[in-house]
């Protein structure tokens, strides 16, 4: 599981917006934890390695 989070901002026709919110109600999840879902197999399905690039990213400088 992810460490850190970010913010994702979408752009959505309102009717798509009900429509997912309403699905994801009935299936008992938050449509984050949909959305979290589908651009994790979106990357796998490319054979993109996310978690790899997490540990190769250089360390933060917010000190």
């Amino acid at each position: 599981m992810e460490n850190k989070t970010a913010r994702f901002t979408v752009l959505l026709d309102p009717r798509k917006k009900k429509a997912f919110e309403q699905l994801c109600a009935a299936q008992d999840l938050t449509p984050s934890q949909v959305t979290r879902q589908l651009i994790r197999r979106y990357l796998e399905q490319h054979d993109i390695d996310f978690l790899q690039q997490e540990e190769d990213a250089p360390p933060s400088s917010d000190s």
